[in-house]
């Protein structure tokens, strides 16, 4: 009897491939089962010829599949995460977990009541040069933070908007904050500590869309340390988002897969090895980013599963980035100071 995990996905596209990608490497403990969306084509391609094509509502139910795997638009997730948990699965959220405050905590509170795993993507954290800044922060080697920024510089093009007309609306699960900018605002709070002041600003810049294509925003964290974000899909060519602390100890900053400063004297930066070859940042071209940390990120939450521990970043982990995300876009569209923890 195959004692491999059953895994199904909701919605075949470029991200679903790069799920069933990263399924197939770890083919030894898991099996793609079914999926919606794509093609049976687009299934074998990734290595799983034998996987069903089912309908966006059948996965959840489908026999064989433990886990589902949400990758359909944003705007999607809650309810359909709300549906694999009550259908008794697992589900591994693409980001964002949902889009309100209040759908996260609900998907928060069903999955502790059923005792089921629920996970969102977050690969950026798994990262090694995050995974090592992270261990250095919070054994203290770096000292005390003081200022904390995150810039995510990106660019798109019109067709990448008409090609999915959901990245157009703000209820849709578009616009470059959310969009764009999730990873590195969820990685800002992880290293940094929680959010207790917002200010932000958006406009849309370069694009016919009806959300936003920019953002800017300070925050105040509960350790006295600030702040700034910004997010764009509208600076041209686009560049590698970066993260960048100053601290009692020094001062660093770091981009996927490159150390670009580490100034702390007597502690040595992470080794990340050569520079990733080619457009692999996101920066301009959203199929170019990598599997490495999604491959590192799975390899976690089959471990949570098997031991019955929460996963790395878990349902109630997520909603403390979306409570952060909602409240810079309600600072941007009120013009007030947002404390984050105060919205429902």
């Amino acid at each position: 009897m195959d004692q491999r995990i059953g895994v199904g996905i909701i919605g075949l596209g470029t991200i679903g491939v790069a799920h069933a990608r990263v399924l197939h490497e770890l083919g030894d403990r898991v099996r793609l089962v079914a999926h919606s969306g794509g093609s049976p084509a687009a299934a074998a391609e990734a290595g799983w010829p034998d996987a069903v094509k089912v309908g966006h509502d059948d996965v959840a139910t489908h026999p064989g599949v433990q886990i589902v795997v949400v990758c359909s638009p944003s705007a999607m997730h809650a309810a359909q995460t709300l549906a694999a948990l009550d259908a008794g699965r697992h589900a591994v959220v693409e980001k964002p977990l949902s889009l309100t405050v209040g759908e996260a905590d609900r998907i928060t509170a069903l999955a502790a009541e059923r005792g089921l795993t629920v996970a969102m993507i977050s690969q950026r954290r798994f990262e090694p040069e995050n995974l090592y800044l992270k261990a250095r922060l919070d054994a203290g080697d770096l000292g005390e933070l003081r200022l904390a920024r995150t810039h995510v510089h990106w660019w798109r093009d019109d067709a990448y908007y008409a090609a999915a007309p959901w990245r157009t609306t703000a209820d849709g699960g578009g616009g470059s904050l959310l969009n764009q900018g999730m990873h590195y605002v969820d990685i800002l709070r992880w290293l940094c500590g929680e959010v207790v002041a917002v200010t932000a600003q958006q406009a849309t810049l370069a694009h016919p869309i009806d959300t936003e294509d920019t953002t800017v925003a300070t925050v105040r964290f509960a350790s006295g340390a600030l702040g700034l974000i910004s997010t764009s899909t509208a600076t041209y060519p686009g560049s590698p988002a970066t993260l960048a602390l100053d601290l009692s100890r020094g001062g660093i900053e770091v981009a996927q897969g490159r150390v670009l400063r580490w100034d702390v004297d007597g502690v040595p930066a992470p080794d990340v090895g050569a520079a990733p070859a080619g457009d692999v940042t996101g920066a301009s071209d959203p199929r170019g980013i990598g599997i490495g940390g999604h491959l590192a990120q799975w390899r976690d939450v089959l471990d949570a599963v098997a031991q019955g521990r929460p996963p790395a970043v878990d349902a109630a982990d997520a909603a403390r980035t979306i409570r952060l995300l909602s409240a810079i876009g309600e600072a941007a569209a009120t013009g007030r100071t947002v404390d984050p923890a105060a919205l429902s």
